[in-house]
C-alpha cells in the first residue's frame, strides 16, 4: 500500500482504510533510544524485509529529560534522525508519546525528578493536575519539535500518534475521570501540532480510550507474573471473538474488561510478544512457533493489523543518575537486566535474525499479498471449537470467509479455514484421519471441505477455498498460502505460492481455466526460508539459509552467518533476469509443470568462499564466593563482515560484559545461548571481560526457569564454551 501526503487514511468497525480501500498492514515495535544509530538503517531494512510496513515507537521521557530541563534528542536518542530514516528505508510510523510508556523501563518512563516533584507539590501523575499537564506540556511540544515535518501531511512517515499507554488498566484513573484524561492529552498533542489521520490507545484489561481506536495485545506467556511455577495455558491460541489477551488484560469473559464497544473498532493488534522480556524471577523461552501459532490463531480470529512488541531488541542507554531499567526498587513489581531489552524478539538485542524472523515473514508474505481482500472476511465461529485453552482435546478451528460473485452472476463462498493443534507447553490430542470442513454461520452449511488427515499435537494451518487464480480460475487446496509471484513470465502470468505443513500428498480442487498461471508448493522449512524480493522492478521468491534485506537504494543483500569455511547457495523462482559475477546458475529453472515444487527453482552458488576468520579464547582470571569473572579475548575478526556474534554457553544467574572497563550489556540465565554482536564494539579485535553471578538451587522457590542448569553443590557459576560466527552481506542485485 502506498500512502502519500495526499491519501485519505481512516477505519471503519472493520479496518484500516486508506484511499478507500481495506488495507491489513503488518507493524513491529523498535525503540530508536535502545539501537545504535549508525545502524538504524540496516535494521529498518531489516523490518521491512521480514514484512513490517509500520515501525511503533516509544517517546521515553526520561531517556530524553532524565534531568529537569536538560533535553537529551542527540546522537541514538535523536527522534528526528531517526523518523528520517524510517522515511528514507520507505516505512511509515505510529509515535507512542505516552507520556507514560511502561515498554520495562524505570518509573514506566518518567523522570525520577517528575515523582519527586509530584510528591513536593502534591499531585497526582497520570490525571489532570494542572502541574502535572504543565510538564507532559512541555516533553510534548519538545517531542513535537523532533517530529515536526516528519507527519504524513508534510510528507513524512508518522501515519499515527497512540496517547498513554495502558492507561486504566496499569495505573492512572478508570471510568469518566479516566476518559476525560485521554481526552485532555489528546487535545494537548493536537494543539501542539501532533496532526496525524489516526490516534491510537491500548485497550486491553479495563484500560480506557479516550475514544481513541484501540489497539489489543497478546503474549505467549506473562514473565510479570508473581508465580514460580508453569502458569495456566494461554488463551491466546484460542479462536475466539474474545479482544482481551488473559495474560495482560482480564480472565472474567467475553468483552469483560473492554471499554469500548467492539462492534465499532475494527480488531487491530499492537502488542502481540514477538517473544518475552525475561524478568529475574521469571525467565520463559518464546520460541517462533510460539509467536506463528499464535499469530495465525489472531488472524483467523479476525484480527486485521498484526503488530509486534517487540519486533526489535535493543540494549538500555546508560543513565547519567541511574540505571534506566525497571525495578523492584522503584516500586514496580519486577527486575529486569540493566540494560539489555532482547526480548526474544525477531530481530534481537544485536540484530540477530531468528527464527521468529522468519516465522512472522511467512506470515507477512500472506498477509501482503491477501490480507486486503481477507480484511472484510469475519470470524466465523465453527462447530466444536473450544472457548478454554485448557481443553486439550476438541479441535481449534475458524473460518473467514465472505460471499462473492463471479463473470456470470453467481455468488459463490471465498475465505480460509484455519486449524491450530498448538498450545505452548502443553501437548495437544492427536486427531487421526480428520476430514476438515468450513462452516458458515449457521454451523451447518457447509462451505468446503478438505482431504482428509492426521493432525499431529504442534500443527497450526490456514487453506484456503474459492481463492482466485487468475480472472478464470477458484482454487480450494490443502496447503497454506504464501505470496504470489506477479508476472513471472513474459506472458504477465502470476506463479501461486503454498505450503504443505506436513510431507503429504497436497488435494487441489481448480474449477475453471488458470490460464497460464502456476501453483507451486513448497514444504514447510522450504516456505520459512523463502523471501519475496524485488530486482529491476520484477517479483522472485528466493529461498536460502541467507536473509535477504534491500537497501534504500533498491539493492538486494543476502546476510549470511556462517561458523565454518563456506559457500552461500539460493534458489530462486523465477531464474534471475540478470547474471551475477558473483554466483554460478547451477540449474535453470523448469517452467513446464502447471503445478510444481520447489525442483523448478534456479540454484545459485556462491564462487567466493566464506570465511569465519575470528579467533577466540577465554581464561577465569578470579572467583569469589559470588562472582566469576573471565577475561576474553577475540582476534582476526573479519573486517568486511557485517556482523560477528559471540555465543557464550554459560550457566549462573547473571552475566555481565565489560569492555574498557565499562560494561557493555548483561544477561539473566535461561538456558539459551547468550548472543553478542562484537562490530559494536570493535573492528577486528575484541578485549573484554565477563562476569557471572551464581545460580544456587535454593532459587527455585523463587524463581521460574524453563530450563534449569545441573548444580554441583547446590550452584553452578560458569563458561562452558564461547564460539563465533561471522555475517557477511553479499550483494546479489
Amino acid at each position: 500500500m502506498n500512502i502519500t501526503s495526499g491519501s485519505e487514511v481512516g477505519f471503519d468497525n472493520v479496518s484500516l482504510i486508506v484511499d478507500g480501500k481495506r488495507w491489513f498492514p503488518m507493524m513491529g515495535e523498535m525503540h530508536f533510544s535502545r539501537y545504535p544509530k549508525k545502524n538504524w538503517e540496516e535494521e529498518l531494512c531489516k523490518m521491512k524485509a521480514g514484512g513490517i510496513d509500520i515501525v511503533s515507537l516509544y517517546v521515553i521521557w526520561i531517556h530524553h529529560e532524565e534531568i529537569k530541563g536538560e533535553f537529551d534528542f542527540t546522537g541514538d536518542r535523536c527522534l528526528r534522525d531517526f523518523l528520517e530514516t524510517v522515511k528514507k528505508v520507505g516505512m511509515y510510523s505510529i509515535l507512542r508519546i505516552g507520556p507514560w510508556a511502561h515498554g520495562e523501563a524505570r518509573n514506566g518512563g518518567f523522570p525520577d525528578w517528575l515523582l519527586e516533584d509530584a510528591k513536593k507539590e502534591n499531585y497526582e501523575v497520570r490525571t489532570n493536575a494542572p502541574l502535572y499537564l504543565s510538564h507532559v506540556r512541555n516533553f510534548y511540544e519538545k517531542t513535537y519539535e523532533q517530529a515536526k515535518g516528519y507527519f504524513l501531511k508534510d510528507g513524512g512517515p508518522v501515519i499515527g500518534i497512540q496517547i498513554e499507554n495502558e492507561y486504566g488498566h496499569c495505573g492512572g484513573k478508570n471510568g469518566e475521570e479516566g476518559e476525560e484524561h485521554m481526552r485532555t492529552l489528546l487535545k494537548m498533542a493536537k494543539e501542539i501540532g501532533f496532526v496525524t489521520p489516526i490516534y491510537t490507545a491500548t485497550g486491553w484489561g479495563g484500560a480506557v480510550t479516550g475514544g481513541m481506536l484501540p489497539v489489543m495485545g497478546g503474549y505467549c506467556e506473562a514473565p510479570w507474573d508473581p508465580r514460580f511455577t508453569e502458569i495456566e495455558p494461554s488463551g491466546n491460541y484460542i479462536f475466539t471473538r474474545e479482544r482481551n489477551d488473559h495474560n495482560i488484560g482480564s480472565d472474567h469473559g467475553l468483552g469483560v474488561g473492554i471499554t469500548f464497544d467492539m462492534d465499532k473498532f475494527p480488531f487491530l493488534t499492537a502488542e502481540l510478544g514477538g517473544g518475552v522480556q525475561v524478568t529475574h524471577h521469571r525467565r520463559p523461552i518464546a520460541t517462533g512457533l510460539d509467536t506463528a501459532a499464535m499469530t495465525m490463531v489472531k488472524m483467523g480470529s479476525g484480527a486485521n493489523l498484526l503488530g509486534y512488541y517487540m519486533y526489535h531488541g535493543g540494549t538500555n542507554p546508560k543513565g547519567k543518575l541511574t540505571t534506566l531499567q525497571e525495578s523492584t526498587a522503584t516500586g514496580y513489581p519486577n527486575d529486569l537486566p540493566e540494560y539489555a531489552y532482547d526480548f526474544n524478539a525477531p530481530l534481537r538485542e544485536f540484530g540477530q535474525m531468528e527464527d521468529t524472523y522468519k516465522e512472522v515473514r511467512l506470515l507477512s508474505s500472506f498477509v501482503h499479498d491477501f490480507g486486503s481482500d481477507m480484511c472484510d472476511m469475519p470470524y466465523t465461529e465453527q462447530p466444536g471449537n473450544p472457548l478454554k485453552p485448557d481443553n486439550f482435546t476438541d479441535l481449534r478451528s475458524a473460518v473467514r470467509y465472505k460471499t462473492k460473485k463471479n463473470s456470470k452472476g453467481q455468488e459463490y463462498a471465498s475465505g480460509y479455514l484455519f486449524v491450530n493443534n498448538y498450545q505452548r507447553r502443553y501437548e495437544m490430542t492427536l486427531h487421526k484421519d480428520v476430514e476438515l470442513t468450513a462452516y458458515a454461520e449457521d454451523k451447518k452449511t457447509r462451505l468446503a471441505t478438505f482431504a482428509k488427515r492426521d493432525i499431529e499435537d504442534g500443527d497450526f494451518f490456514f487453506y484456503p477455498f474459492n481463492m482466485e487464480i487468475g480472472e478464470r480460475a477458484l482454487l480450494t487446496i490443502d496447503a497454506t498460502p504464501v505470496c504470489v509471484i506477479k508476472n513471472f513470465d513474459d506472458n504477465d502470468h502470476d506463479a501461486y505460492v503454498f505450503y504443505t505443513d506436513r510431507d503429504r500428498e497436497v488435494s487441489m480442487d481448480v474449477t475453471g481455466d488458470v490460464c497460464g498461471n502456476k501453483i507451486i508448493v513448497l514444504n514447510r522449512e522450504e516456505a520459512v526460508r523463502s523471501s519475496k524480493v524485488t530486482i529491476d522492478g520484477k517479483e522472485y521468491l528466493l529461498i536460502s539459509a541467507a536473509q535477504p534485506i534491500t537497501t534504500p537504494e533498491g539493492r538486494v543483500k543476502l546476510l549470511y552467518d556462517t561458523d565454518l569455511d563456506s559457500k552461500l547457495v539460493f534458489r530462486s523462482y523465477p531464474e534471475l533476469k540478470k547474471e551475477n559475477p558473483t554466483f554460478e546458475c547451477r540449474k535453470t529453472a523448469d517452467m513446464s509443470p502447471e503445478f510444481t515444487t520447489s525442483d523448478a527453482f534456479a540454484i545459485y552458488e556462491s564462487k567466493d568462499v566464506y570465511r569465519n576468520t575470528g579467533k577466540i579464547s577465554f581464561e577465569k582470571i578470579s572467583e569469589a564466593e559470588d562472582l566469576v569473572k573471565y577475561s576474553i579475548n577475540v582476534s582476526d575478526m573479519s573486517a568486511d563482515a557485517d556482523e560477528v556474534y559471540m555465543y557464550v554457553d554459560f550457566e549462573g544467574d547473571i552475566a555481565r560484559i565489560y569492555t574498557d572497563g565499562d560494561i557493555a550489556t548483561d544477561t539473566f540465565y535461561t538456558g539459551q545461548l547468550w548472543e553478542i554482536g562484537l562490530k559494536r564494539y570493535a573492528q577486528t579485535d575484541f578485549k573484554g571481560e565477563i562476569t557471572i553471578t551464581p545460580l544456587y538451587e535454593k532459587y527455585r522457590q523463587c524463581m521460574y526457569l524453563q530450563q534449569w542448569p545441573e548444580m554441583e553443590d547446590g550452584k553452578v557459576c560458569r563458561i562452558n564454551d564461547i564460539k563465533l560466527s561471522t555475517q557477511f552481506g553479499i550483494l546479489i542485485s
